[in-house]
Formats: structure tokens, sequence, C-alpha cells
């Protein structure tokens, strides 16, 4: 049985909506990257940490289905989980979902790869054992 999904809420505020009070496209990332960062913190790996470390967790891939819309004022629940712990890297999946109505708004993955920052060139690396445990 998988696990429960992390849960964040947030209200939609007016500088992330168009003219007609509907959700810019490009929040969606953001509320998908407030999930996944609140997620981490609450599992014990912040992000600061992380790279106080040494490593970084750069997005490399985004996908983003969108279902309805969000307008201002709306209460979003985002839903974060861990779909698959690669080598070098992370797979997010969410959903956002309005909190009043429980109507699925939009769906979407990231990958992040893990970078090296101790190293000038910054490559990519295996995820270190002490991430990997957390997060598996």
């Amino acid at each position: 049985m998988a696990p429960a999904p992390h849960e964040h809420r947030l209200r939609v505020r007016y500088g992330e909506t168009d003219q007609m009070g509907v959700v810019h496209h490009a929040n969606y990332l953001l509320y998908f990257e407030e999930g996944r960062t609140r997620m981490m913190r609450e599992l014990g790996v912040p992000y600061s940490e992380i790279e106080k470390q040494g490593w970084a967790l750069p997005v490399r891939k985004a996908d983003l289905r969108f279902r309805q819309s969000a307008r201002y004022d709306d209460e979003l629940l985002v839903r974060t989980r861990i779909g698959r712990l690669g080598g070098a890297s992370i797979e997010f999946l969410y959903e956002v979902v309005n909190a009043e109505t429980g109507q699925l708004l939009a769906t979407g993955t990231t990958e992040l790869a893990c970078i090296d920052l101790r190293t000038p060139e910054r490559r990519v690396a295996m995820l270190p054992e002490s991430l990997r445990t957390l997060l598996g």
C-alpha cells in the first residue's frame, strides 16, 4: 500500500491570477515546489540542509495537466508524494485540488536530479544514502 500523500493548503493570491481571475498556468509549478519542499522538510530533509551537505536537487523534467481552473481566493490542497527513487533522481507526483469542493484541478510530476555541489563541474551524482533512506 502506498503511503498517504503529503498535503499542503494554500490560498490563491490575486497576483497569481490573470485578468479573468484564473490562476496563470506557471503558478502550478510554484504550487508543486511548495508542496515538495514542505514535504521534504516534514520528512526531516529540508533543502537548506541538503545544500549545506553539498548536494542540490534541480528540476530536470516537469509535466503538468490542467483539468479545471483555480481562481482568486480559492483554497487549494496540494498533494505530493514520491513516485520513484532512481539512482541519481527523484520523481514527485502532484495533485492540486479545490479544498472546498474536492474538485481535481491539476496533476503533474517533476523529476529532480542529484547534483554534487562540491565539484566545479556540478555533475549528476548518486543520491546520498542518508537522503535515500529518509525518502524511501
